[in-house]
Parts: C-alpha cells; structure tokens; sequence
C-alpha cells in the first residue's frame, strides 16, 4: 500500500501532498452517510486491499469483505489509482474510524449512489451557477485597504481565467455581482461537458468549498496551489484577522479543514477522469 501511495505522490504532486488522508467509520455493512457528518465508531477491520473487478472496475476490501455505498451498491471504482486513494484513506484509520475525515470516500459515494439523482445537464447547470456569485467576482467598497488587497490578489487570478478560456468575467461591488455575458457561460459549459459524472461530482465538491468556480479551475489547470486557493477564497476573513485578531485554533482548523476538502475534490477531478486527453490537459502546467 505504501509504495502505491508513493506511485500516486510522484503522479500528482502537491495535490496529493496538501490532502493529509484521515480517518474513517461503519458497521459491518459498510454504510456511509454521504455527509461529513460527526460520526466515530470502533474499528472492526485489520486489513484493507484492493481487487480487479470485472468491467476493468476495483473494488476495496475489509478483511473479506467488500466495501458498499449507503445505497446497498457495490463500490467500485473506474481505475487503480483512485481505489489506492480510498483504501489509503481506510488503511489510515485507528482505532476509531472517523468518517467525516474520508473526502474520498464520501465523493465515490455520491457518484456511485448519485442521491439526488441528477444527470450530466443539471450537474454542469449548478456549477455555472456559482459562476453568477463567484467570491473572486464581489469586491467591496470599503474599507479602502481591503479594496486594494482585493484588486491586488483577485484581479490577477481573474485576468488568467479569462485569457486561459478566452472569456470575459469582470468584477463588480453591486449586490447583484457581475452581469456574466452568455458567450462566457456557453464557453464554461462546453469546458465542463468534457468532464465525466465522476470528475463533475468532485469539481462541484471543490467550487462548493471554495465558493469560486474561478478559484477551482485554478487549482485543476495548475495554475493555484491548493494553499493559494484556500487564502484567495479567505481573503476578506484573513483581512479582518490581521486587523482585529483571531482566535488562533479555530483559524489554524478552519483553513486545515478547507485545505482538506479542496485538495480532496482536486485529486478526485485527477484520478476519475476517464479521457487520457482531458487527464494531459488537467495535468500540464
């Protein structure tokens, strides 16, 4: 298992070094809430592999039993490398088993169960909503240093998306945000078209973390570290903590547990893009 995890490392990089895996929980049935919700529970299994299943599937092993989804089905996975990932995440657990922490885990689930039954259309439809409310796009008026910090920070990241997709995105201080041109929206949604249901699953997953769909597309191109991304979508909170203060480890989680998530979504956009095509071009720097 460790050597596998090492073979993922040198693939993906700080994707995978910024997604710190944690520890899961279930009873015999293996029945996972698709929340991260607060639940522990003992452990109850030694060992954790994974197996080839017919269709060029992999599955995950406890001791000899196989993992399922909280909708009865089977867990499988479309490739090797995506599988490692979760059984890394199971083969991590204590003692305890503390689903809440099991990114991955929860992300298959979702696409394997699909709970609310959404197809490719309504799934590209909801990330191109937060297109219309995207953090990178609401600037304030004042105070004035945060104003600048915006433009400082934000405006750069945006000037990159739009020449990377050839787009154009804008800013605004309206309560109403941007009016985001429908070419734009068109050009976002062939993009997205491209992605698989597994990828989508884990892209909504970040953008719904970080509140951008610019910031997300950032960290999938390459273009934003994990870290960079989390600090852009915090940026008006890290602006009132260094004027005002903070309490230290409530920040110190908080950005943890961002940093997590985000990282999380990143790797599962890598490692479930089926299209070798689509993988070179999430890839490239």
């Amino acid at each position: 298992m460790l050597s596998s995890l090492v073979r993922l490392q040198s693939r993906f990089g700080n994707v995978l070094s910024v997604y710190k895996v944690k520890t899961p929980s279930q009873n015999s049935w293996f029945s996972l809430k698709y929340s991260t919700a607060a639940a522990e529970r003992k452990k109850f299994y030694q060992d954790v592999s994974i197996s080839q299943a017919e269709g060029g599937l992999y599955e995950i092993n406890l001791d000899h039993r196989k993992l399922k989804t909280p909708g009865g089905k089977l867990f499988t996975v479309p490739n090797e490398a995506l599988a490692i990932a979760v059984a890394t995440e199971w083969d991590a657990q204590r003692d305890t088993l503390k689903f809440y922490t099991m990114h991955m885990t929860t992300l298959c689930n979702t696409a394997l169960d699909n709970p609310t039954q959404r197809n490719k259309d309504q799934m590209i439809n909801a990330a191109l909503k937060f297109l219309e409310t995207d953090t990178v796009c609401y600037r304030v008026d004042e105070p004035e240093g945060l104003v600048e910090l915006q433009k400082y920070e934000w405006d750069p990241v945006l000037h990159w998306i739009e020449n990377r997709y050839n787009v154009v995105i804008g800013s605004s201080s309206s309560i109403l945000g941007p009016d985001i041109p429908q070419a734009t929206k068109d050009t976002f949604r062939q993009h997205l078209n491209s992605y698989n249901l597994w990828s989508l699953t884990g892209l909504e997953y970040m953008i719904t973390q970080l509140k951008s769909v610019v910031l997300s597309f950032g960290v999938i191109d390459r273009h934003l570290t994990v870290e960079q991304a989390v600090l852009l979508s915090r940026l008006e909170e890290e602006y009132q903590i260094r004027r005002w203060g903070n309490v230290e480890w409530v920040h110190d989680y908080d950005t943890y547990e961002l940093r997590a998530r985000t990282a999380a979504g990143a790797l599962f956009v890598h490692l479930s893009s089926e299209s070798s095509t689509v993988k070179h071009k999430l890839l490239q720097d």
